[in-house]
């Protein structure tokens, strides 16, 4: 059975290493392909996702006899599984649902095009980050080499970033590009109604001493650095496939122990001192 079980493991390894997930860049492969509208400038490119998924692709299974668990669609009233091509999708007004057909789809959806219309240009700090949603990479096509380098160099030169929208599978985005390097970067951002109101969020109103203004700013200035993404990594996955292994040889893991940082006092300032003088705590 343990032989078994790493054969499976081995090979669930390589499905992990081989993913698209884990794939290099010499296997990326453009999601889109149209032009950047930049004025009158019209500059061909393809489009690349810029992040993959880290998480390790584990199976439901069924806890008995560890049977692949399978997903069907029932329906609410009979209990019976519905094929594909009887089901249709609808919106519930009061207590009747309008049913929607692909036409009306097609009426709601924005005209179809190539170009990832600049309207215009913004400073990215007037931008909060709540409204990033993800990001991708521009490559130019050979033609359109020399005016993608002329607004990469344009936006550093005057520190601005292109607002403007494009439609990809059916659905208008809002993306702002701006430079990073040698690329321009397409980061596609929420609208406005996509944000929800804080008008319900109970946030009390609290007086803060001068003196515990100056010891959080002292703090905040102890733990200052350059940013350095590279000082961080994700080991969940590392310390989960580690945990995996060890089970399929039988060992039975060690649970780890929280971590909890407590203080002597209660007393804010009290904390804010004892803060200051702690150990810096290293990146994980």
């Amino acid at each position: 059975m343990i032989a078994s079980a790493q054969r499976h493991l081995a090979t669930f390894k390589a499905q992990i290493l081989l993913s698209p997930n884990f794939q290099n860049e010499k296997n990326m492969r453009a999601i889109w392909s149209g032009a950047i509208g930049f004025g009158l400038v019209n500059i061909p490119v393809k489009l690349f996702s810029a992040v993959q998924a880290s998480e390790l692709d584990l199976d439901m299974l069924d806890k008995k006899d560890h049977a692949n668990i399978h997903y069907q669609r029932v329906n609410a009233n009979t209990g019976r599984e519905v094929k594909w091509e009887n089901i249709v999708r609808g919106y519930k007004v009061e207590d009747n649902y309008v049913v929607l057909d692909e036409s009306d789809f097609e009426k709601a959806s924005p005209e179809k095009t190539k170009i990832i219309e600049i309207a215009e240009f913004v400073d990215e700090k007037e931008i909060d980050s709540i409204y990033y949603e993800t990001p991708y990479y521009l490559q130019p096509e050979k033609s359109g080499a020399k005016p993608y380098a002329l607004l990469r160099d344009a936006l550093k030169k005057t520190g601005k970033c292109g607002l403007g929208s494009y439609v990809l599978r059916n659905r208008e985005s809002l993306v702002l590009i701006k430079p990073q390097g040698d690329l321009l970067i397409l980061n596609k951002i929420r609208f406005a109604d996509e944000i929800r109101d804080t008008d319900e969020l109970n946030i009390p109103d609290v007086k803060i001493k001068p003196a515990e203004m100056n010891m959080a700013v002292q703090l905040i200035e102890q733990l200052t650095t350059e940013f350095d993404i590279s000082n961080y990594k994700d080991t969940y996955n590392e310390k989960l496939l580690k945990l995996i292994m060890a089970k399929a040889k039988g060992k039975k893991p060690a649970a780890s122990k929280m971590k909890v940082v407590h203080s002597k006092s209660r007393d804010l300032m009290a904390q804010l001192k004892e803060s200051l003088s702690a150990p810096k705590r290293k990146a994980s």
